[in-house]
């Protein structure tokens, strides 16, 4: 059973990245490892995070409302949707390790909120490769500078540096 949904027409197109080795992930810390593609927020994206999360604040839920009383002319992503958009953005845009057996989130060292993202605004990733640590369990540790940036905004909805770990299959010695 798969949780991907369909994507309605005009979304974010399904893209394949393909595998890379764990030398190479090695040799791109410090690199711009990947910019995703562009992603519309829109209102039903808002309204669904906010019935999934219960945070239903006018800024998010009542167009008119946020027009009429907010600084935003009109209604705004949470800061958390926004945030939890860099798990599809990664998948659309970052190689898996090979050998993966799966990935998990591991935190945060930080992270700021910088500006709105207004709905119908389209927004993307940056990802630079900050650090690997190769644990001898099999997990790797990443850790990545990320930007999400807002098309025609100076300032971009937040960064931070976020931390995954990744299990990956041990290959048999070869002789």
């Amino acid at each position: 059973m798969t949780c991907r949904p369909e994507k309605p027409a005009g979304e974010v197109e399904d893209i394949s990245v393909e595998p890379i080795s764990l030398d190479v992930l090695l040799a791109s810390v410090g690199k711009e490892v990947g910019v995703s593609p562009w992603r519309i927020v829109t209102q039903r994206m808002i309204d669904q995070f906010a019935d999934a999360t219960d945070d239903h604040q006018f800024i998010h839920c009542d167009p008119e409302r946020a027009r009429l009383e907010t600084p935003f002319g009109g209604t705004i992503a949470h800061g958390f949707l926004s945030l939890s958009l860099l798990s599809a953005m990664t998948f659309e845009t970052m190689p898996p390790l090979e050998n993966s057996k799966m990935g998990v989130n591991h935190g945060f060292d930080s992270l700021r909120f910088l500006a709105p993202v207004k709905t119908g605004s389209r927004i993307r990733t940056r990802f630079v490769l900050a650090d690997v640590k190769v644990r001898p369990s099999g997990w790797v540790q990443t850790a990545h500078d990320v930007t999400i940036e807002i098309e025609g905004s100076k300032k971009p909805a937040l960064t931070a540096r976020w931390l995954t770990l990744t299990l990956i299959e041990r290959q048999p010695e070869t002789a």
